[in-house]
């Protein structure tokens, strides 16, 4: 049967003419995607995380998907992989270029980063802030229950096993679940608008300061909508081997955001002695929310140029039927995840007004390196763990976690210990602007040096959950998260005991991290338990190594930057900040890398070798 001509992802119309059968066409798109895929990194603040599953596509186990993605916020992108034990062993096949991928990524953290400063700058780091941070969790929480967990696992091995199968290249399957997951998120998105008082009642045990918290989410709460049908429109391209869309999608989203904080700036402030005017509030509300619409929105025509048309079909496919079990253990990952999240928030707003707000930019803040450093180094040793995985080959799993684990090493900890010293400076040099304050900076900054040892063990966690879900197991990353959240939600309530109001915030952080070490420690122990032996002494000798040039560098960067403030005594805070940060960053950063050389860090090279591929792109 000759197919014909329609647009294929990196390629031209297929001619009526060519004798191209479909059977022929849909595995080679299966194959491109899968080999795409690989190099698919963060897509900016809108990460959809979800666990692995495999799919066998036919007959073939070298066309089997597998998506390793534990449910975490701050977690990387879907990264499939071909279920074949021929793939690369390479190491410094890790660290090649992923094409634009690396560059959307790079951009989409940077604007991010930019919304973020220029958020805490507009409304500041008090009240406002945080009720506008607590208010922007809603949509992102209730995604993850209704469709977010579980999107990634199941939508895009299906679709790619709907274009293989079926006669219309998936389109069917494609339409009818985009069809039931518009009305499921459009019911889903009434109701939590309706509801949005009652969702802000765990997070603010103070009534007073309840209404502005429930304005923010009455604007806020459609993003479910959107940010369902753009994460559905981001999986039908992903299966189609086109990924720039998706990868951009977030930049745009942030490009909006910061044009809204500008017109803020325009207008007049509250004249009645309230915080923010109401005009004020629907700049910054609507803002957010028409940025979530466009990031979906934009993906619509790449959709089209793939030959997809969107048309209403309604029908069950059975399909879908067989995950229900992992969607349970996903939803139950959720829930407690976020039982621990609001823990710390109400606690943070019970200490001061700015503690949510205080809490939430340093989190923030500390996953910028992962998502920058760690995932784009981590991609591309996603898919041959999986597929090792897949294969029983246990051994290969031991050397990719080892791997990945020394990769994670040699690019965060020193950025970890290079936060411990310098957090302090940073928080007042990059928010003692605008409407944040030097006091609010001054803890913003103080949460982000306590907070920053938990670095390593975050990107270590998301390593260990992503072996879990490779072997098909979403039971074991949900009571690793039940054991954390049972020694961070208890530890989060002694803060306030054990500490004054001021520095709460800061026990909160550090309580943060801390989960992850538990997290950590815990994962080790079953994964030892579950595939043996783990490759330690090697992983050990790489954190002591990077370790001690770590604190030599650090070090180094204190002695010249104390220095350079004696002979600069007359100046500022903010500029003595300043000085700290990009002095001490820079020197620090160089001194490790020439340390590390000589101590003969292995793992330096291939880092060394990708930072400098995304630099000369």
């Amino acid at each position: 049967m000759t197919v014909p001509g329609r647009a294929v992802p990196g390629h031209g119309p297929v001619p009526p003419t060519d004798r191209t059968t479909e059977t022929d066409l849909v595995p080679a798109r299966v194959e491109e995607a899968t080999a795409r895929m690989a190099a698919l990194a963060t897509q900016g603040g809108t990460d959809r995380s979800a666990p692995l599953s495999s799919w066998t596509v036919g007959d073939s186990q070298d066309e089997t998907v597998l998506l390793p993605r534990p449910p975490l916020e701050q977690d990387a992108s879907a990264v499939p992989a071909p279920r074949t034990p021929s793939d690369d062993r390479n190491d410094s096949s890790l660290v090649k270029a992923s094409s634009g991928m690396a560059v959307a990524t790079l951009v989409s953290r940077l604007t991010g980063f930019l919304r973020t400063l220029a958020l805490a700058a507009t409304i500041g780091l008090g009240l406002v802030g945080s009720s506008f941070n607590i208010a922007n969790t809603l949509p992102n929480i209730i995604f993850e229950l209704l469709l977010g967990g579980v999107l990634t696992s199941v939508v895009i091995p299906v679709l790619v096993r709907a274009a293989k199968e079926d006669g219309d290249d998936g389109d069917g399957f494609a339409q009818k679940l985009l069809t039931g997951a518009a009305v499921v998120l459009l019911a889903a998105t009434v109701i939590a608008v309706l509801a949005a008082p009652l969702l802000i009642l765990p997070y603010i045990e103070n009534e007073a300061n309840r209404p502005l918290a429930t304005d923010f989410a009455y604007l806020l709460l459609p993003q479910i909508f959107f940010y369902g049908m753009g994460a559905l429109f981001g999986a039908i391209l992903n299966a189609r081997a086109v990924f720039g869309p998706a990868a951009w999608a977030p930049v745009l989203n942030n490009v909006v955001v910061l044009i809204a904080l500008a017109i803020y700036w325009m207008l007049p402030g509250a004249t009645d002695g309230s915080p923010i005017s109401t005009t004020q509030l629907l700049v910054v509300g609507i803002g957010s929310t028409l940025g979530i619409i466009l990031q979906a929105l934009v993906m619509l025509p790449a959709m089209r140029r793939t030959g997809f048309r969107w048309r209403w079909r309604f029908g069950w496919d059975p399909r879908l039927s067989s995950f229900g079990g992992l969607a349970a253990w996903v939803v139950a990952y959720v829930i407690i995840s976020q039982i621990g999240l609001t823990a710390i928030l109400r606690v943070a707003f019970t200490a001061s007004d700015g503690g949510p707000s205080i809490y939430s930019n340093a989190w923030l803040l500390i996953q910028v390196p992962y998502g920058v450093l760690g995932v784009s180094l981590l991609t591309a040793l996603m898919p041959r763990m999986s597929a090792a995985a897949a294969n029983g080959r246990l051994d290969q799993v031991v050397d990719d976690l080892s791997l990945g684990s020394r990769l994670s090493t040699v690019t965060l900890l020193p950025v970890s210990v290079i936060l411990t010293v310098f957090g302090s400076q940073l928080g007042v040099a990059m928010f003692s602007v605008g409407r944040a304050g030097g006091q609010s900076a001054e803890a913003l900054g103080a949460a982000l040096s306590a907070s920053a040892f938990g670095l390593l063990p975050m990107a270590v966690v998301m390593l260990q959950l992503r072996v879990f879900y490779a072997m098909a197991d979403a039971r074991t990353p949900t009571l690793i998260m039940v054991i954390m959240t049972a020694v961070k939600v208890p530890l989060a309530y002694l803060c306030p005991v054990l500490l004054p109001p001021d520095k709460v915030v800061l026990g909160l952080a550090a309580v943060n991290a801390f989960g992850f070490v538990v997290g950590l420690v815990v994962g080790d122990v079953w994964l030892r338990h579950r595939i043996g032996r783990l490759d330690t002494r090697r992983v050990l000798r790489t954190v002591l190594l990077t370790g001690i040039a770590s604190v030599v560098s650090v070090l180094t960067a204190v002695v010249l930057v104390t220095l350079l403030e004696r002979v600069l005594g007359g100046a500022g805070l903010v500029a003595k900040a300043w000085l700290s940060v990009g002095v001490g960053g820079l020197v620090s950063l160089a001194v490790v890398v020439v340390a590390m050389r000589l101590l003969r860090v292995p793992e330096l090279d291939p880092v060394v070798s990708r930072l400098r591929r995304l630099v000369g792109r």
